[in-house]
């Protein structure tokens, strides 16, 4: 096998991320998501295992599926309370030096002019290490808090999206020049009208008819990440993104995944290696099997029942409250992450339909994803064979307590696969786009946001009349 094998950290700025009750678990710093010192700590972390970027998720609504209310929720903690992730990055990126900082927003709840300043910010203040997850929403409590009845339908949502995005990439893209910031001190002339270009975007949902409000960032658009893998989501991804999240908790399932994402970059005019896969795991390891084995089974006498079963009635849209525990979900619709309901009726590994019990054991540690349990070697096997078999580019990692499940990684895992000549022995150079791809700090010319360049085929510009009037001369 040469391909290298990548990671992120997958983390939430909460309590319960993935694994609920596991806050209990001595050692476990998930409660101290409040401090900056957490962070930092983290970012330090990551970076000592070369990880590609710390991936932080968030809601804006609670888990209220399960029994019809958000009552579980709260008490389990299950990402409630929970504080924004952007500041994140920045606060990151201040100790380190290499690691990336992908932070979720959604684009169903946030006007795109004031985003796209937030992003431009992060990613001076990170020096090109930031990356945007797109969202489009699942939970039906978020809605109801922006004043909406419900969330649009699944597709529906990345109809908006979609226009979220061209104004995004409008305002990133097209509207600063290059060469419009002179800094001529002799003139006075910090930057060049001319050069700075109205949008003029009048579309179904936003009317931004101006310019964007910051100068170019090192990446102007940060890394694309996205993790829809229904067939609506897939066709965005293959649109936009650059890295993809995807679940799966078979690895024949990853594998089918996988290859309808590297198809449908093509059917979009992309190379079927223009975007990053990600599959989303756990890893549990210790110097010996028997050690990790152990550990497992000590993890899992922490994790909630209750907790987890919140989590995934909001993540399959079904209030598993109104189910036995070794009943399937059959054959049901909803409007949440539709890819995790598909999968989850289905068979399990070892061919049997799943059962509400058989969900709630896999999703007690690591949430959705399948856990990796071993020695360091035993957990290198696995994942050389995992990116053989799948064609998975690395790996999203939730972890059951934080920072220990990092520390693992990047004490014990790391050099083992270094061993193997599998892993990066150190970080490329730049921005995080760079790191990712080794073909410089932008956009590529074939992406979607590129044709929205000043003389790009997309390009919308409406540019202000010249007054006439002059300068004024320097006082």
């Amino acid at each position: 096998m040469t391909k290298q094998i990548r990671f992120n950290a997958f983390d939430m700025n909460c309590v319960a991320h993935q694994s609920p009750g596991l806050w209990r678990y001595p050692g476990d710093r998930a409660w101290q998501y409040k401090d900056l010192e957490y962070w930092q700590d983290l970012a330090r972390i990551a970076e000592r295992g070369l990880f590609d970027a710390i991936f932080i998720a968030d809601v804006l609504g609670t888990y209220d599926v399960f029994g019809g209310n958000d009552l579980a929720a709260i008490r389990q903690g299950a990402q409630v309370p929970v504080n924004d992730p952007v500041q994140l990055a920045a606060i990151g990126a201040a100790v380190t030096e290499h690691v990336g900082f992908g932070i979720t927003a959604g684009t169903a709840f946030e006007h795109p002019v004031p985003f796209a300043r937030r992003l431009s910010t992060l990613d001076h203040l990170t020096k090109g290490r930031v990356g945007w997850n797109i969202v489009t929403g699942y939970l039906p409590s978020a809605a109801r808090n922006f004043g909406q009845a419900d969330q649009l339908a699944h597709d529906a949502r990345y109809d908006h999206a979609d226009e979220y995005l061209e104004v995004i990439y409008k305002l990133l893209e097209g509207s600063w020049e290059d060469d419009a910031v002179v800094r001529d001190t002799a003139t006075g002339v910090f930057a060049i009208p001319e050069k700075v270009h109205h949008i003029g975007h009048h579309g179904t949902h936003f009317d931004v008819p101006g310019i964007h409000l910051s100068e170019p960032s090192p990446q102007r658009t940060p890394v694309v990440f996205q993790a829809g893998a229904s067939p609506r989501g897939v066709a965005f991804a293959a649109q936009n993104a650059e890295a993809i999240f995807i679940g799966g908790p078979t690895r024949d399932a990853a594998k089918s995944t996988v290859a309808r994402i590297r198809k449908a970059l093509v059917e979009a005019g992309r190379d079927p290696y223009d975007a990053k896969i990600y599959l989303l795991s756990s890893i549990i390891t210790d110097e010996t099997a028997a050690g990790a084995r152990a550990k497992y089974e000590d993890l899992l006498s922490y994790a909630s029942v209750e907790g987890t079963q919140v989590f995934f009635s909001g993540w399959l849209g079904v209030d598993l409250s109104t189910y036995d525990l070794d009943e399937p979900l059959g054959n049901v619709q909803s409007n949440a992450i539709q890819s995790a309901l598909e999968a989850f009726q289905g068979e399990n590994a070892d061919g049997r339909t799943w059962t509400v019990r058989d969900i709630v054991k896999l999703g007690g540690v690591g949430g959705q994803g399948q856990n990796f349990i071993g020695s360091p070697a035993e957990i290198t096997d696995t994942l050389t064979d995992i990116v053989e078999y799948t064609d998975v580019d690395g790996f999203n990692l939730a972890y059951a307590t934080t920072p220990g499940t990092f520390e693992d990684v990047a004490d014990l895992v790391v050099p083992e696969l270094q061993r193997r000549g599998v892993y990066q022995e150190e970080y490329t150079p730049g921005t995080l786009r760079h790191k990712l791809f080794g073909a410089g700090d932008r956009l590529p010319d074939h992406h979607r946001g590129a044709q929205y360049r000043v003389g790009g085929p997309l390009s919308t510009i409406d540019d202000h009349t010249d007054t006439g009037r002059p300068i004024p001369a320097v006082i």
